[in-house]
């Protein structure tokens, strides 16, 4: 299995494509093709446990991988990380209604599905590829890449990790995870913008031949844990591929039988995930994709249009507060066929102009396998108190932005298909938020104070990761505008 990038044709292999990160034109690096199950090869994975799943899966596309170093990868990352050593447990909430809960890891999201692996995944890589190098682990994040990523990396020999986030663009919790964060190889800043700042400066740094020349005076080379790295999405794909199983092997659908997944989304790497799952050969019949007011997902699978010039929202649901939705690059690759040109002309566009149309083609076939939708603040408050007072679930922000644009897909299209929904946070991580919908008062509240009012009035336990910040001593304050990112990196380094 060899990778090739978005935008110029290459051949490499998967740890080179995990060590780099981002190709050196800024394309990102996909699959040259897709491994797919053999016959019987499904079935076999129901009886097996998470990370037996994982390994199996992540072999298919990590060839160059040994399984000896893919067992130690899963071993680390999956065992004793999560709770009840359940990483992905499925919930049905009504009939042919599952929950896909992700966020049982140490940081309460589910960026801890990859991003306990990617450290050991990379540290392999690195080995293979340049081991006497430091990988300085350059991140954006809308709130749970940040904290998944610094809590995965932190004091991993080898690395050093740089996290930048949205000043006002992320939860107080989500902000308090990031900047209580210890580590002798850990940076976090904020930036005076948004989360496309941030990922924009990002991209620039890893374009900038000043700052790659002078890390490599120092013996340093950057890579990325946003899902811009393959790395990153390899191990979301697994989940998917392990909730079907367990459907199977509960007893809720019958193995072959087709499944739709549901999954509110902003950088698109979520959901793509369930798409290459699709390709390996896991029966998918539509893929929801859920967007908040930021709806520029939804508008884009409606029309073929993706435009970032419109107004930028923030919302209850930070994680999704985005424009640029970088993953979209690498469905986009796979419905043109390939066609590194044409992609690398989109991007352009995107980037000149701030905004591309694809082709008839290309939206014709974005519609067979996609159904956008969105829903705003008010909607999102309402089915948080559906979902608990009729299902007695207790869902986060974002989730419920997936349910709610689930149930218009379902009513719209008269669709009884069995459906997953993502969920991809833990309803603590937004408590403000959560206790406003269900009638409290979460507002002008100490964020600990808002936690324990909305465990008393749900009857549910507050995670330990979250309820363990209240002594945490903040060690990070840096703050930089949006232009000045790259200061902060050499700075750090």
């Amino acid at each position: 299995m060899f990778f090739t990038s978005t935008r110029k044709r290459c051949e490499i292999s998967a740890s080179a494509a995990i060590a780099k990160g981002i190709s050196d034109e800024g394309g990102l690096f996909v699959p040259s093709e897709f491994p797919k199950f053999l016959p019987g090869e499904l079935e076999s994975l129901v009886k097996l446990s998470y990370k037996d799943r994982a390994a199996r899966v992540l072999h298919k596309f990590l060839t160059d991988y040994t399984a000896e170093e893919l067992d130690v990868c899963v071993e680390g990352a999956y065992e004793g990380s999560f709770d009840n050593n359940e990483p992905a447990p499925v919930k049905e909430i009504a009939q042919g209604v599952n929950i896909l809960e992700l966020w049982h890891g140490p940081t309460c999201a589910f960026k801890d599905m990859a991003l306990q692996i990617l450290p050991y995944l990379l540290s392999a890589a690195t080995r293979k590829n340049c081991p006497e190098r430091t990988t300085v682990i350059l991140v954006a994040t809308s709130g749970d890449t940040g904290k998944a990523a610094l809590d995965g990396f932190a004091d991993v020999p080898g690395t050093k990790i740089i996290v930048f986030f949205p000043r006002d663009g992320v939860s107080d919790m989500q902000k308090l995870q990031m900047t209580t964060q210890k580590g002798e190889n850990v940076a976090v800043c904020a930036i005076e913008g948004n989360f496309d700042d941030a990922q924009t400066g990002v991209k620039n740094i890893f374009g900038d031949r000043e700052i790659v020349k002078f890390l490599e005076e120092r013996n340093m080379e950057f890579s990325s844990a946003n899902s811009i790295n393959f790395g990153r999405l390899a191990p979301q794909i697994v989940y998917y591929i392990s909730s079907y199983c367990d459907l199977v092997k509960n007893g809720k659908i019958a193995m072959g039988s087709a499944v739709n997944v549901a999954v509110p989304t902003g950088n698109f790497g979520n959901i793509l995930a369930a798409y290459y799952a699709k390709q390996m050969g896991l029966p998918i019949k539509r893929f929801i994709c859920a967007s908040n007011r930021n709806n520029i997902l939804s508008d884009f699978i409606a029309t073929g249009i993706y435009d970032r010039n419109r107004a930028f929202y923030t919302t209850e649901s930070p994680s999704m507060d985005i424009l640029i939705s970088s993953n979209l690059e690498r469905l986009l690759y796979h419905l043109s066929n390939g066609d590194c040109e044409q992609i690398a002309a989109l991007m352009g566009e995107l980037k000149s102009a701030g905004r591309y149309t694809v082709s008839g083609e290309m939206l014709t076939k974005l519609k067979q396998e996609f159904y956008g939708g969105f829903c705003d603040d008010a909607a999102a408050r309402q089915t948080i108190r559906e979902c608990f007072e009729k299902q007695n679930y207790l869902c986060d922000t974002h989730t419920a932005v997936a349910v709610n644009v689930y149930q218009k897909y379902a009513k719209d299209s008269g669709d009884t298909t069995p459906v997953i929904i993502a969920s991809t946070a833990s309803p603590y991580k937004f408590a403000p938020a959560v206790l406003n919908a269900l009638g409290g008062n979460g507002d002008a509240k100490d964020g600990f104070a808002v936690m324990e009012e909305l465990s008393a009035l749900t009857r549910t336990p507050v995670p330990a990761p979250l309820a363990g910040l209240r002594e945490a001593e903040v060690l990070h304050k840096s703050s930089v505008a949006k232009d000045a990112m790259s200061d902060f990196v050499r700075s750090v380094l």
